[in-house]
């Protein structure tokens, strides 16, 4: 706002100079000494259109037509503010006793330019020299007695252009109401405006003493923004530039609604970190724009945390530095929808990861329990690192599914949304971790577990469709619910059931959203089988052969039976495999059945046709060799 209080002090300069001939000269005379006076201490052209009017009684006053004062010598983008008219009224008896008590000042829609070049320069630096930004005279301990019974604005628009960024920001529909009857006493102001595509922002204020707050003093005040049905309220004491400390609290039903009023537009935080919000703080800011917040309390839509934060508001990216807890956080907004949604397969619903670029920082969160990615833990503690739209969070310690967890997680933004991790559990329940990872409630019993995985994509389908990566699984006793694979395996009967085994490890890798494993050994009470096969992650479907171990037959004098399972996970068809089944168990028996049937053949062979069948020789080729050797005969004979 310094720069209100600047314009503020170039009216000062034109009324000073206005009143000194105000007496002897015609109101259009007045005018043009005044732009004289205006472009000699700033450097600053001003052009007036229109007749120019002046006012004696009661009030002392000057109404000009249109206003144009010029830009920075600088800039190509045209005046540095136009208004359609200006009217400044003073009281003439306090004028005469020496004090300048302005009774109203009015502009009628003015248009201001702002410019920041990407040197630093800025184009409402004014320069007015004698007269410090308060409208005193510098240098004099002899100070006017300045006062602004009302000052009006309508119509107004700001235009920012800032040149380094390559970023241009409009805000209509400014309207300022200020009333400042005494210099160093109380002011009060009520100031609305509208940025282009948000909703009207009003800002209203009660200053102890503004003439302190103009001049880079501290003083007490209480301000309050309202925009899309949210509040922010300040109290506490506050100057210039950039100093405050004191009391805030927020109440944002609609947070992008809100920042977009205050000119952050396109703010779109994920359900869980944002889109409502209340806050309450004691907050300090400093004139490095080094924001520190403590004794914090936020609700960020169903998640609560308490603490303090530190944020670098000077960085390119706003830094951040958090010292958190929380109850149970809710995060599954993160990724939109990401639960399985039946024959369709997962989620094609877009992630928005836009926040990971918002700020940089470090954080760690001390949390009763946590819900993200359709997975439920327990308590944690964890430390989280933002850099670049790059997240980082390390598992220093969770609980979750009667295990813990540890590891790392990591959510990558930067050339489009990718996702990865190297993540251990110990001692953890298996039916619910895979029931809310992948949606297979089969298996019981606990294990221990390894997963190194990378996905990339803008929804849950396409990750769950690239994953790529390793792991391991370690079980003691468990079940297979759904299915007897020991019934299946040695009688070949598909009774449904429990499977009861003694342990299970397997070994995987992934590529392309497909888990694939050939090392699955698993130990039933009576015999053991081995597994391979498919699991389809992004598909959600499974082709797996489980086979029984040819000993542990041999041992149980008993018929073995593969058993293939195939389909999609919601309902996989499972069926002992015959074929495999005939090579496993009588192999033997089909090896002498087709040595005794060759044998019978080339008898019969030699026997009706002649045809002898050499050693290492099959029989198809003896007889294509006995017909051939017939046909060279055959055509001898005719050329004879």
């Amino acid at each position: 706002m310094r720069w209100v209080f600047r314009l503020i002090g170039f009216v000062f300069v034109l009324i000073g100079v206005a009143l000194v001939g105000v007496i002897f000269l015609p109101g259009d005379r007045i005018a043009q000494v005044a732009v004289d006076q205006i472009k000699a201490q700033t450097g600053r052209s001003v052009v007036l259109k229109g007749e120019s009017k002046v006012s004696y009684y009661p009030v002392l006053g000057i109404s000009t037509g249109a206003l144009e004062i010029a830009n920075a010598d600088w800039s190509d983008k045209g005046p540095f503010m136009v208004a359609d008219s200006l009217k400044v009224g003073v009281d003439l008896m306090a004028l005469i006793g020496g004090e300048v008590k302005i009774t109203g000042l009015e502009a009628v829609n003015p248009a201001i330019l702002l410019e920041k070049r990407a040197d630093g320069r800025v184009n409402w630096e004014l320069g007015v020299e004698g007269v410090a930004p308060s409208g005193q005279t510098s240098g004099t301990s002899n100070a006017l007695a300045l006062s602004l019974d009302r000052a009006l604005i309508s119509g107004g628009s700001l235009r920012y252009v800032d040149h380094g960024a390559g970023s241009e920001t409009r805000i209509g529909e400014i309207a300022l109401d200020l009333r400042w009857p005494e210099y160093r006493g109380n002011a009060d102001f009520d100031l609305s405006a509208r940025p282009d595509g948000a909703a009207t922002l009003s800002v209203t204020g009660d200053i102890d003493n503004l003439a302190a707050l103009i001049e880079g003093d501290i003083t007490d005040l209480s301000v309050t923004a309202k925009a899309g049905g949210g509040r922010v309220v300040f109290t506490g004491r506050a100057g210039l530039p950039n100093q405050a400390q004191g009391k805030v609290t927020a109440d944002l039903p609609d947070t992008g609604t809100f920042m977009a009023a205050m000119g952050l537009a396109g703010v779109d935080l994920p359900q869980g970190l944002g889109r409502k919000a209340t806050v309450a703080a004691d907050l300090t800011l400093t004139s490095a724009m080094q924001l520190s917040l403590r004794a914090l309390q936020i609700t960020l839509d169903q998640n609560s945390f308490s603490g303090d934060v530190d944020v670098d508001l000077a960085a390119n990216v706003p830094t951040v530095t958090a010292n958190l807890s929380a109850g149970v956080v809710d995060l599954s907004g993160l990724a939109g929808s990401g639960e399985s949604t039946g024959a369709s397969g997962w989620s094609k619903e877009p992630i928005d990861a836009s926040a990971l670029g918002l700020f940089n920082g470090r954080a760690a969160l001390n949390l009763q329990g946590l819900r993200v990615a359709g997975l439920s833990f327990g308590a944690a503690q964890l430390s989280a690192t933002v850099e670049q739209s790059r997240a980082v969070v390390v598992l220093n310690q969770m609980a979750g599914y009667s295990g813990a967890f540890s590891g790392q997680v990591v959510a990558n933004n930067r050339n489009g949304l990718s996702v990865g991790g190297k993540v251990r559990a110990s001692a953890v329940e298996v039916q619910k971790l895979l029931g809310d990872l992948v949606g297979i409630t089969r298996f019981t019993g606990q294990a221990e577990a390894s997963l190194d995985y990378l996905g990339a994509g803008n929804s849950v389908h396409a990750i769950m469709n690239s994953l790529s990566g390793n792991g391991s699984v370690n079980m003691g006793r468990g079940t297979i619910e759904g299915i007897d694979l020991d019934s299946l395996m040695r009688k070949g009967l598909a009774t449904g059931g429990t499977t009861v085994f003694d342990s299970l490890s397997a070994s995987f890798t992934m590529e392309k959203g497909n888990l694939f494993n050939k090392d699955l050994l698993l130990k039933l009470p009576v015999i053991s089988a081995s597994g391979e096969g498919r699991v389809g992650l992004g598909a959600q479907d499974i082709d797996y052969l489980f086979s029984p171990k040819a000993s542990s037959a041999s041992n149980e004098k008993g018929v073995v039976i593969p058993v293939r399972i195939r389909g999609p996970w919601a309902g996989p068809k499972i069926w002992p495999d015959l074929e495999k089944a005939i090579d496993l168990n009588l192999k033997d028996e089909k090896d002498a059945l087709r040595e005794k049937a060759e044998t019978r053949v080339k008898d019969k062979l030699s026997q009706e046709l002649g045809v002898e069948v050499e050693e290492g020789q099959s029989v198809e080729d003896a007889v294509r060799q006995k017909i051939e050797d017939e046909a060279v005969k055959g055509l001898l004979n005719l050329l004879k």
